[in-house]
């Protein structure tokens, strides 16, 4: 249940990182995609629940000073226009000082959904059915499986013996445990944990609100590894679907991202 290629493709994206070019709408494997590089949102599209495709009239989704800055006022998400299979996602986020109904008092929440295939709000009407990489307060670098109960969206992850509530929480060397709905937690997330805004855990790795995060996003050959501040925080191997598109959330709380970069990997 290792991931046998971890170092190996770290390595590789690093030399891809460091390419002094940036393709501007898609690559061939090994080059360097900015789908955000503090200009404009052009590799991406709009999906807001209840509005539908490149409708956006509060303005959810802006880029401002060279941040991509969402609101969070409502619920929905940006989508790449290309599908992507073996890559190093890098980006950098920071939780802004605004939350809204229904989440005015809960923890800051949003996420990066990988591999979307399927149809725009497929699932409950405001995202593509993925593997999503959770950004909230507590628990940055837990896996849901946002699917349809069926085996067509699943993940396996080493875990410990005993949930965290109705949740696995990932311990390398456990136990394999597969699921195709919920949520397998990151390491560390604290078992005190309260869906309350400003939430700290004994072991977060991410930084206070207001600070910058750097959060990694490893996705090879059905294996997703997530590092957050230089800390590997997840792992899943045998990850259904294995390629689609990516989507940043907007779920509540206003978040900000910069220098969102896709290193595309060879093949494995």
């Amino acid at each position: 249940m290792k991931i046998r290629t971890f170092a190996t493709l770290i390595a590789m994206s690093c030399l891809f990182a460091g390419c002094a070019h940036l393709t501007p709408k898609c690559c061939t494997k090994g080059e360097t995609i900015a789908l955000f590089d503090g200009s404009d949102l052009d590799q991406w599209y709009t999906f807001i629940r209840d509005r539908g495709r490149d409708t956006d009239p509060k303005g959810v989704f802006t880029v401002k000073d060279g941040l991509l800055v969402i609101s969070g006022e409502e619920w929905g998400c940006i989508t790449t226009h290309e599908e992507y299979k073996n890559y190093h996602l890098v980006t950098e986020f920071r939780w802004g000082p605004d939350t809204h109904a229904p989440r005015e008092d809960k923890t800051r929440d949003s996420g990066i959904l990988l591999n979307s295939i399927g149809e725009d709000g497929g699932y409950s009407g405001i995202w593509m059915h993925s593997i999503e990489c959770q950004i909230i307060e507590g628990g940055t670098g837990d896996f849901i499986v946002v699917g349809n109960g069926t085996d067509n969206y699943r993940l396996t992850c080493e875990v410990a013996d005993e949930k965290q509530g109705s949740s696995w929480i990932y311990k390398e060397g456990g136990t394999p445990q597969t699921i195709n709905g919920g949520r397998i937690n990151w390491w560390g997330r604290d078992p005190s944990w309260s869906d309350t805004i400003n939430f700290r855990g004994a072991q977060d790795v991410e930084k206070p609100v207001g600070e910058w995060n750097r959060l990694e996003c490893l996705v090879v050959d059905g294996e997703i590894t997530i590092t957050l501040n230089g800390v590997v925080v997840n792992k899943s191997v045998d990850v259904f679907p294995r390629h689609g598109r990516i989507q940043v959330q907007s779920e509540g709380a206003e978040i900000h991202f910069r220098n969102i970069t896709l290193h595309e990997l060879p093949d494995v």
